[in-house]
């Protein structure tokens, strides 16, 4: 079953898999809170805010925005699709040099938690399950 990316059951069915996972996994070792601001969203108002919050160890992806974020990331469904779904550096940075990708707050925070992030083969396997529950036709 897959589900439009960061709709409800998206986020319950990705928690799910992350939480399947989380006694296997190293603890983030940079503590960082990010609002994200996700436009252009296919469903809803256009706009959904969204946060990543790693203090606990752990990457806690929810709908919502924090009260005193490290820094505010704006950037388009598809962008944000490419850069947490598809995982995809190369759209990241072209978004990010073009403007596309905005950062207000500390951006040396936010480059910590992208480079102390796990790339093993479990991460992999994370996210190859997470690719599958996202709906990539919508």
């Amino acid at each position: 079953m897959s589900f439009p990316f960061l709709s409800p059951e998206w986020i319950d069915a990705a928690r799910e898999i992350r939480e399947r996972y989380s006694s296997q996994t190293a603890p983030i070792e940079v503590a960082v809170k990010v609002n994200q601001v996700i436009t252009d969203v296919p469903f809803g108002d256009g706009d959904l805010y969204a946060h990543i919050d790693t203090s606990n160890g752990d990457v806690d992806l929810d709908l919502g925005h924090l009260d005193e974020p490290d820094a505010t990331i704006t950037l388009s469904y598809e962008t944000a699709r490419a850069l947490l779904v598809e995982r995809d550096p190369a759209k990241a940075m072209q978004a990010f040099m073009s403007g596309g990708i905005q950062v207000e707050g500390d951006l040396m925070k936010v480059m910590a938690m992208q480079a102390t992030t796990p790339q093993d083969q479990l991460a992999l396997t994370v996210a190859e399950e997470i690719l599958a529950i996202t709906d990539l036709d919508e």
